[in-house]
């Protein structure tokens, strides 16, 4: 009896769990970023304080790429200080599209570029 109850509380923290997700996804507003050889085509980004899914588009690329979010002022080059929630789940193929976890965005600035393509660092501003 003890393993049965034990199953069913397992069962319904993983489905309470996937239904927190769900709904954090469901309100997130999603970023969409477009990138072209050595460039984004978005150069510069303001946006309000929230949750952002951020949605990354290879254009012909030739190639992987990704996309690194680091608060201003930070050394971008250190993994240490990237929004890993920013990351792509997995890295662009080309002529493909990816997206982050879910990433929440203080008031700030923030640097955004891709080490793959590479491009140069833009400015995300969230007022």
């Amino acid at each position: 009896m003890k393993k049965i109850i034990a199953v069913i509380v397992i069962a319904l923290t993983f489905t309470l769990t996937g239904n927190a997700q769900e709904k954090m996804t469901n309100e997130a507003t999603v970023v969409a970023l477009e990138q072209i050889k050595g460039d984004f085509t978005q150069k510069e980004l303001t946006l309000k304080e929230g949750d952002y899914i951020f949605e990354i588009a290879n254009n012909n690329v030739g190639h992987k790429v990704g996309f690194v979010l680091v608060p201003k002022g930070e050394d971008p080059s250190k993994a240490k200080n990237h929004i890993k929630n920013a990351y792509v789940t997995k890295a662009v193929e080309n002529n493909t599209k990816e997206t982050s976890k879910v990433t929440t965005l203080k008031k700030g600035e923030y640097l955004y570029f891709c080490p793959l393509n590479p491009t140069p660092q833009y400015t995300l501003t969230v007022e």
